[in-house]
């Protein structure tokens, strides 16, 4: 007698969105922007007390981590995992695309790819340009959206939700009047004048 196989279902996010045709065109973000199925973007925080483990953590979750900042939505990961739920039927409706892969995108291009740190010679402080690890690359980047999105809702009628799907497209196509593109711009440009 042989076993019947069942089918497995795929893995969707929120029932909706596939990760399967999901790409990441940047090679240095490859190993740092999860793609791995879930269905809820909620893993409990088992990534933690782990040195570099958040890089296995999925991205959207990444992205929900970091709308709960402190003030409104500190801590309340159902409102902020409901704020992106909306988000992304917005960018669907808006684009037709699948909604991670925007997100993705997003990410790519608001990832700066260097900065300034400070050294000291003697008492004198100079700036020196420096390379941009990638993992460093990809939190950055989820801060500019998640702070880019934030500021726009505050004291606007729009809901953060508009604010974050509006940023995330806009990042996605690389659009200056993004709040993510324009600090990645103005970080790269003042590493560019203290080479």
């Amino acid at each position: 007698m042989s076993k019947k196989e069942i089918p497995t279902p795929e893995i969707k996010l929120f029932g909706k969105w596939s990760f399967e045709d999901v790409k990441v065109e940047d090679p240095g973000l490859v190993r740092y922007i999860s793609l791995k199925p879930v269905f809820l973007p909620h893993s409990g925080g088992r990534h933690e007390h782990q040195r570099f483990k958040k890089s296995e953590v999925n991205i959207v979750e990444r992205l929900v981590n970091q709308l709960m900042r402190p003030g409104k939505n500190g801590g309340k990961k159902a409102r902020a995992i409901q704020i992106v739920r909306n988000a992304f039927e917005i960018i669907h409706l808006k684009t037709g695309q699948n909604p991670i892969q925007v997100l993705v995108k997003a990410i790519e291009n608001a990832a700066p790819c260097e900065d300034t740190t400070r050294i000291s010679y003697g008492g004198i402080v100079y700036h020196v340009a420096v390379d941009v690890s990638p993992q460093r690359r990809v939190d950055l980047a989820l801060r500019f959206i998640a702070d880019g999105a934030r500021k726009a809702a505050w004291g606007n009628i729009k809901t953060i939700d508009e604010c974050l799907a509006e940023e995330i497209m806009l990042a996605a196509q690389r659009d200056s009047k993004s709040y993510a593109i324009q600090k990645r711009d103005e970080q790269e440009r003042i590493a560019l004048a203290s080479r």
